[in-house]
């Protein structure tokens, strides 16, 4: 199959798998309501989504180097099913919905990481990185995509609705994987245990220090994700009472849909002025909009929302540049693992995310502009933290394989 082709396939087949993954922030003062959870415990909900992506990535990424990846995916796409319809149907409270949004969690890590490893198993050279950007990138758009439609279903019928959307998109991305999509024989690499895989991709120092700092990107743009529909409403209402109101959900599905685009250039910026330079700058230019953007709920809601999509833009700036740079730094057999590694550390990051800023939302009153401020102010501090690892770790000249691959495309 041509790359272009097998790029497009793996990116709508990762947007639908996504149908259900930003259903909770775009539903969160109803679902709150529904589950009589606090601020606290639905940050805690939605940390569950990347604990579990946490707890089983280990497992389902290293073992991509060993066995065919297709396998993996279709696997976890199932589970996706059977998750998205335990939270239309079975979640009630605090701990059912976190088991079951764990368990969608569990599915994404079985389709996010498992599907770049297809891709990169196919596509070699200059191609592999906008190819994995590209791939990357759909993140955004299935985050997007899936903000705006479990938003306006679940208040134009009931939040369960929006979880039964999300298991049809997990269905027809399976079938679409499952019909185009074929097997591939599994790398010939002896048996090892999947935490022995990730002991020996962390002494990859390189491909770790990209892996480091994705984890204070994650932090970042997870309390972004799953806080910005609610503090869109507070921006406007001063509160965050239930409301029939689709529109913030919208609204917060076009910030969110520019950071599809903006992974796609900063990739392509990477390659022009070398990585690490790309990523410090936009790094530090989204610590300063994190901040101004926190500081921003009194301004008038249209340019709010000017400054949020100028945040959403650098947010996702570096994303697929940190992707791409700890694959380009993986060692020959150590794809999968290293690939497993930086999510688990991203992933890791991002289930605390959301929780520190509930948890300021709580200390200081959802009511407050100030504890929106705190919040978002955590979220800066944390990605404020990927330019000193990259200073720290990166061996000199290690993201100019980049620009070389740029020259001789």
């Amino acid at each position: 199959m041509p790359a272009w082709r097998l790029t497009l396939l793996l990116c709508l087949a990762e947007a639908l798998n996504m149908a259900g993954y930003s259903a909770v922030a775009a539903l969160l003062p109803e679902l709150r309501f529904a589950w009589s959870l606090g601020n606290a415990e639905i940050g805690i909900v939605e940390g569950a989504f990347n604990v579990g992506y946490v707890v089983a990535v280990p497992i389902l990424v290293t073992g991509t180097d060993r066995r065919d990846p297709r396998t993996i995916y279709l696997f976890a796409t199932a589970l996706g099913i059977g998750a998205s319809l335990g939270l239309a149907f079975l979640a009630r409270d605090l701990w059912s919905a976190a088991l079951f949004r764990g368990l969608a969690g569990i599915a994404l890590a079985g389709t996010y990481m498992p599907g770049l490893k297809i891709l990169t198993d196919s596509i070699e050279g200059p191609k592999q990185s906008r190819c994995l950007a590209f791939y990357t990138a759909s993140f955004s758009l299935g985050a997007s995509a899936s903000t705006a439609a479990t938003g306006a279903i679940g208040h134009a019928i009931e939040p369960a609705a929006a979880f039964v959307l999300s298991a049809l998109g997990n269905g027809l991305a399976l079938l679409l994987v499952a019909a185009l999509i074929r097997s591939r024989p599994g790398e010939k690499h002896p048996p090892m245990p999947a935490w022995g895989a990730l002991w020996q991709a962390a002494h990859n120092r390189n491909a770790l220090a990209y892996s480091l700092a994705y984890a204070a990107h994650m932090w970042e743009l997870y309390g972004f994700r799953a806080w910005l529909v609610a503090y869109l409403l507070f921006a406007a209402t001063g509160s965050l009472a239930p409301t029939g109101d689709t529109s913030y959900a919208l609204w917060g599905a076009v910030l969110l849909l520019l950071g599809m685009p903006s992974s796609i250039i900063g990739n392509e910026f990477a390659l022009k002025i070398g990585r690490q330079r790309q990523l410090v700058l936009a790094m530090f230019i989204s610590v300063a909009l994190a901040l101004a953007f926190g500081a921003g709920s009194f301004l008038p809601f249209p340019l709010l929302l000017v400054l949020g999509g100028i945040y959403s833009l650098f947010v996702t700036a570096d994303s697929a540049s940190l992707t791409a740079g700890a694959v380009a730094q993986a060692k020959p057999g150590q794809s999968g693992a290293t690939m497993a590694l930086h999510s688990l550390l991203g992933f890791g990051a991002a289930s605390l995310g959301p929780l520190a800023f509930g948890l300021a939302l709580d200390i200081g009153g959802d009511h407050a502009a100030g504890s929106w401020f705190a919040g978002f102010a955590i979220l800066g501090a944390g990605v404020a933290c990927g330019p000193l690892i990259l200073k720290l770790m990166l061996r000199t000249g290690s993201d100019d394989k980049g620009a070389r691959d740029h020259r001789k495309a």
